[in-house]
């Protein structure tokens, strides 16, 4: 017996080539993957992860519950695309349009393809459109190198009749990748880990160990002893009853206590890789972990899971679906309702928009899911917050006085009517000959350009002789008072001398 455990018998080895060979090329399912976790993953069984049907569910209900409507582009004005076309409310029978759109965003998520059967009428309009299962479709080309589809290996499809929705495409090929098969270790890893936590809970709460028993047992007696301690121990109502063993049998623990072996942080990482694998904030999925929000506020984890997770996938589906429509006519998911903040900042915004004119109290109105109101479409401007009618009055009555100035100032009246985007009127007066001086008018934006002290004027004037009489200047002679000054003089005495000459 131990030397048929050491050499397989001739039936063990080809049993064991059978499984490797069904292991190697996932015999039964052309969608099987064998991981190094020694956990299968499907893409249908990958949706009993946890975290994947949570990515999926998320994605594909949040945009198929979006409202979506035709348009159409006219003179740079978008407008409504009228009759609207029957199909994007009830694409195919029985079916609604969030069933529709759900069934085609789980196929692209796990699949990596979406296919739409349209079918038409004889005229060639679309009638309905059937997703179909994309592991039993496949793309090839002809001799043309045209395109086609076979559907459960017998129905060609040609490519104007199909919808094609592919998520990661490689150079060159037809298909898109599947997300399951180019992640299935991180798969394999977080199925491996709930199969554990259900075995470990299921088997009692316990690991697993060896029963050491003195004498020799032979196979059924060993069976016996351990069929007798898992009746008694097995199951999460007997995890915590006392074990005896006797005739000096011992139990030696051989397993690895999941504390240990870091059991919930394993799990935890393996939630927050899926959930980085569909490009999902964790916290969306429930994670309450610190640090699983990436932002302050709810408002810019929406805009932030809007941007990075769902408009990829709106604009595929908005391209593909618009080559129904005729012309240039196209389709569009309406995300506002998915930006809405609380209250406060809802109202915040919307006085932003009423104050400069981009949204009317209607248009307001729509947006909080009520009725309109009678005079409600009109839209205002920040002069003032009047209507927007009597502001172009205004800026008229503002572009008639610029007019004026400059027509004064001596510009040709056409050439100011143009810069203005006036009408022509017809000019009766003359330019005045004290032309007042212009500072600081441009036509277009009244400011910069025009200035009168940089033209040069050629007036041919008679010369005028101005006379001016000599004028007369009587000046007063001023009265000048001096007082008397009066002046001492000091003269020494004067002596007589006689002086006789013999």
């Amino acid at each position: 017996m131990i030397f048929d455990r050491l050499v397989p018998s001739r039936q063990q080895k080809d049993e064991e080539r059978a499984i490797s060979f069904q292991s190697l090329f996932a015999l039964g399912d052309g969608y099987t993957f064998t991981t190094n976790s020694g956990v299968y993953v499907t893409q249908e069984d990958s949706l009993k992860i946890g975290s994947v049907y949570a990515c999926v569910r998320l994605i594909a209900d949040t945009i198929a519950s979006l409202p979506v409507d035709s348009y159409i582009r006219q003179e740079g004005v978008r407008l409504q695309y009228r009759p609207r076309p029957a199909w994007l409310d009830a694409p195919d029978i029985g079916v609604t349009k969030d069933d529709h759109f759900q069934q085609v965003l789980v196929s692209l998520l796990l699949n990596g393809n979406s296919f739409t059967r349209i079918i038409r009428d004889e005229d060639g309009e679309v009638l309905a459109l059937s997703v179909l299962n994309p592991q039993y479709t496949e793309v090839r080309r002809d001799n043309y190198g045209r395109l086609f589809y076979v559907h459960n290996d017998r129905d060609r499809i040609e490519d104007v009749d199909m919808i094609h929705i592919k998520d990661l495409v490689l150079p060159g090929e037809l298909r898109g990748k599947s997300r399951i098969d180019l992640v299935k270790e991180n798969l394999g890893l977080s199925r491996a880990l709930e199969e554990f936590a259900a075995r470990f809970f299921g088997q009692g709460s316990s690991t697993t160990g060896i029963i050491q028993f003195p004498g020799n047992l032979s196979r059924e007696q060993a069976k016996n002893l351990v069929d007798a301690f898992e009746d008694g121990h097995k199951g999460l109502r007997r995890s915590h009853r006392p074990g005896i063993l006797f005739g000096g049998a011992t139990f030696q623990k051989t397993g690895v206590d999941p504390n240990e072996s870091q059991f919930l942080e394993s799990r935890q990482f393996a939630v927050e890789e899926i959930a980085r694998i569909f490009r999902v904030p964790p916290s969306m999925i429930g994670v309450t972990t610190p640090g699983a929000m990436s932002y302050a506020s709810v408002e810019a984890n929406q805009l932030s899971f809007l941007q990075h997770s769902l408009v990829p996938y709106l604009s595929k589906l908005e391209s593909e679906y618009s080559v129904l429509l005729a012309g240039r006519a196209f389709i569009r998911f309406t995300t506002a309702g998915l930006l809405r903040g609380d209250i406060a900042a809802r109202n915040a915004s919307y006085q932003s928009g009423l104050a400069n004119g981009y949204l009317s109290v209607n248009d307001v109105r729509r947006y909080e899911d009520m009725s309109p109101i009678e005079g409600g479409d009109v839209y205002r401007v920040p002069l003032t917050n009047i209507d927007i009618t009597a502001a172009n009055l205004a800026d008229l009555d503002r572009k008639s006085a610029i007019a004026q100035r400059l027509i004064a100032s001596g510009f040709q009246p056409a050439a100011v009517l143009a810069a203005l985007d006036m009408p022509e009127i017809e000019h009766t007066g003359v330019p005045t000959a004290a032309l007042q001086p212009v500072s600081a008018i441009n036509p277009i934006a009244p400011a910069t350009v025009y200035d009168a002290g940089t033209r040069e004027l050629n007036l041919n004037m008679p010369e005028q002789v101005i006379h001016v009489a000599p004028p007369s200047v009587h000046v007063d002679a001023p009265v000048v008072n001096v007082p008397e000054t009066v002046v001492n003089v000091n003269v020494p005495e004067q002596r007589t001398v006689v002086r006789q000459v013999v």
